[in-house]
């Protein structure tokens, strides 16, 4: 069975405006966290995607650094676009 993201909560963790840098925290429907960074300018674009060391890694069951996440940031990055949490999370 291959791993499914369900982006389920999303808080900004930081930003620098003037650059148009943000990072978010991004709260799966599993249990994982990732932080993961977007560059605003011109449109958002994910840069970058790391799991958070809480939980062993659900593709690959390692409980240390591993970049499976990498290959589902098209999946996260459509949800939150669809799900509009760039403006949930900015709203905060």
């Amino acid at each position: 069975m291959s791993y499914r993201p369900s982006v389920e909560n999303v808080t900004k963790a930081g930003s620098n405006e003037k650059d148009g840098l943000y990072e978010f925290i991004v709260k799966m429907a599993d249990g994982t966290e990732c932080r993961v960074f977007y560059s605003r300018n011109p449109q958002w674009r994910l840069t970058n995607i790391s799991r958070l060391q809480k939980t062993p890694c659900p593709v690959c069951r390692k409980d240390f650094i591993c970049k499976c996440m990498d290959s589902f940031s098209d999946a996260i990055g459509r949800q939150l676009e669809e799900g509009q949490w760039f403006e949930k999370a900015l709203a905060e």
